[in-house]
């Protein structure tokens, strides 16, 4: 192996013996008593030779009973860099800076935090400083989140942000070589070829499928980080794990209610169909006079659907409808090849209605968006993504308010929690 250094707190599969040999190396068995020790599930299913392997990480490279995890516990001097390497210029609100000063301080102290704050409140911004000092002792931080969508809007943000220190990325869908890099931004699978790397581990959006109650990546998580590293959980919808955390001291909640602009949530107005939304290729007279009044205000719309197979048959319909024929219409979902492309098209203006799922419901901003929730009462939506999915919307500060339309059958407890908790953060 040319750089083992590169591969400092990381660790990977080997079949081989000999690796304990190379200095900062060790090894253990892959699999014992019958658990993966990279993401700890139960190793049960069986090749044609009798030995088990690991199902539930196989994305990562399958792991057979026999294989080795080697680890490189290398220790790495970064070098020091003032402010950690922050040359953002922006500033915080008071508030902002309230919340940013009690995560260092935090950190110092030795505890790990919750911020619950509400969507488009600026939770990326309130982070520079705690990173910034964390990077300016030489030490390491890694920022994770659930969604690739997330890693790729965070990203170019964090380049700008910390333009002197070297970022890695890292996703299922765009291979990079391992690195060794001061601050890492990945999704919360790479997770899983990390062990004792971090000293300051962030998770963004902590309730968000497939991290939240994923007990393979909590462990994932939690090796990740070393034995004297702090963690930071990022939410505007907490989960009953993260309260109880809380509850329990090992968390400390810190809460924002206000966006980075100061002005309220939009609350959904709610709008009930008797009739269905799609039929015979038509979609609801009701439904396509909401979508035509957002065209025809000007903003860009994005419509959400609960199942990925009727992308395509609302986008027919969508095609069929006069007033919406000279603007350009497209769908994505969380297997779209193009998905990142199609993205960029509606953020540019591009295009001007984008039908899709839930994978859009959170981590990314779009100026000046409207939002549609097409069977908002679909089991599909919990109450958390519904709040996500309507704080699309007013993040801008010269445009704060907009329309959340939840179009239902049936009134759900989903759609009723949705809005007591928006109502509540707006008080």
């Amino acid at each position: 192996m040319e750089s083992i250094s590169n591969l400092a707190g990381r660790q990977w599969v080997s079949s081989q013996m000999d690796f304990s040999t190379k200095a900062g190396l060790t090894k253990i068995e892959a699999i014992k008593n019958g658990r993966c020790l990279r993401c700890n599930a139960r190793a049960y299913a069986k090749l044609p030779s009798g030995k088990t392997y690991c199902r539930t990480c196989i994305g990562l490279g399958r792991i057979v009973e026999g294989d080795y995890l080697i680890r490189n516990k290398q220790k790495i001097n970064f070098s020091i860099k003032a402010n950690g390497g922050l040359t953002w210029k922006g500033e915080l609100t008071s508030l902002q800076a309230k919340i940013s000063r009690k995560l260092i301080e935090n950190y110092i102290n030795g505890q790990d935090s919750l911020v619950h704050a509400v969507t488009g409140a600026g939770k990326t911004e309130m982070l520079f400083p705690l990173i910034a000092h964390c990077l300016a002792e030489g030490k390491r931080c890694c920022l994770s989140t659930p969604r690739i969508d997330v890693v790729n809007e965070l990203y170019p943000r964090f380049q700008n942000a910390f333009s002197e220190i070297k970022i890695g990325k890292y996703h299922g869908s765009e291979y990079q070589e391992p690195g060794l890099e001061q601050l890492t931004i990945c999704t919360t699978h790479q997770l899983l070829k990390f062990f004792h790397a971090f000293d300051l581990l962030v998770i963004d959006e902590a309730d968000s499928f497939p991290y939240v109650h994923n007990s393979e990546l909590h462990f994932a998580a939690e090796n990740a980080i070393n034995d004297k590293g702090q963690r930071v959980y990022l939410t505007a919808t907490p989960t009953k794990d993260l309260l109880a955390s809380v509850e329990k001291g090992k968390l400390q909640k810190l809460k924002l209610k206000r966006r980075f602009h100061g002005n309220l949530l939009p609350v959904p107005k709610e709008k009930l169909f008797l009739r269905p939304f799609l039929h015979q290729n038509k979609i609801n007279v009701n439904l396509i006079k909401d979508i035509i009044k957002v065209v025809e205000a000007g903003h860009p719309l994005l419509l959400f659907v609960p199942r990925v197979d009727q992308i395509n048959l609302y986008i027919d319909a969508l095609k069929k409808e006069p007033k919406l024929s000279k603007i350009e219409i497209s769908g994505v979902h969380a297997n779209d090849t193009d998905r990142i492309k199609k993205v960029g098209k509606f953020r540019a203006g591009k295009t001007r209605l984008l039908v899709t799922t839930t994978i859009l419901e959170r981590g990314v901003t779009f100026n000046h968006v409207w939002v549609i929730v097409v069977q908002a009462d679909d089991k599909i939506y919990s109450a958390s993504s519904l709040v996500q999915i309507a704080g699309r919307v007013g993040r801008d500060k010269t445009d704060s308010s907009g329309l959340v339309l939840f179009c239902y059958h049936k009134y759900t407890n989903s759609i009723r929690n949705a809005m007591k908790q928006i109502r509540e953060m707006n008080k």
